[in-house]
């Protein structure tokens, strides 16, 4: 008999993962036979159980009637799409040019060392998914790394644990 586990949706409300399943299987039904609504059909889902594991990729097949093949390359191409629970906040460092240049890789290794988390890994408090981005737009100040929409210039190794505690004083 399969244990049923609680999951947290996107709202932060807790539900039976039977039912989430059920309300994505309902949700992309609705799309059947629609051309070019995967790609939807997969935020959406995403939206509603937080990430796409497989069992989630073998939902939406089945509902769309589309081989897992299709669903699951169209999840493996795509950087939005998660197969792993993400963290309730993103630290994207950028390693754009200018960053990378005035010290973006130092930033990268010291969150690495706070957190434990590798770059795409989540934390295992599940409050940050660590990233990296080509570029946030934030040269002039480099080096840079967002958190959420919340830009922070000119960081450096030593600020990092000071804005990290912020987020941590939160929860």
């Amino acid at each position: 008999m399969k244990e049923v586990t609680k999951e947290v949706c996107c709202c932060g409300c807790s539900h039976e993962e039977e039912e989430l399943l059920a309300r994505i299987q309902e949700l992309a039904a609705e799309y059947r036979g629609k051309e070019g609504s995967l790609i939807q059909v997969l935020h959406m889902a995403q939206g509603i159980y937080g990430y796409l594991p497989m069992e989630v990729q073998q939902v939406v097949a089945d509902a769309l009637e589309i081989p897992l093949s299709q669903v699951s390359g169209v999840v493996s191409f795509y950087s939005f799409f998660a197969t792993e629970p993400r963290g309730k906040h993103t630290i994207q460092v950028c390693l754009g040019t200018a960053c990378y240049v005035r010290g973006g890789k130092k930033i990268v290794e010291r969150i690495k060392e706070i957190l434990n988390v590798n770059i795409g890994g989540t934390t295992e408090d599940r409050l940050f998914t660590f990233e990296v981005a080509r570029c946030i737009g934030a040269c002039g100040l480099a080096p840079a790394l967002s958190i959420d929409n919340e830009v922070y210039k000119q960081v450096n190794p030593d600020k990092l644990e000071k804005i990290l505690a912020r987020y941590y004083e939160e929860e």
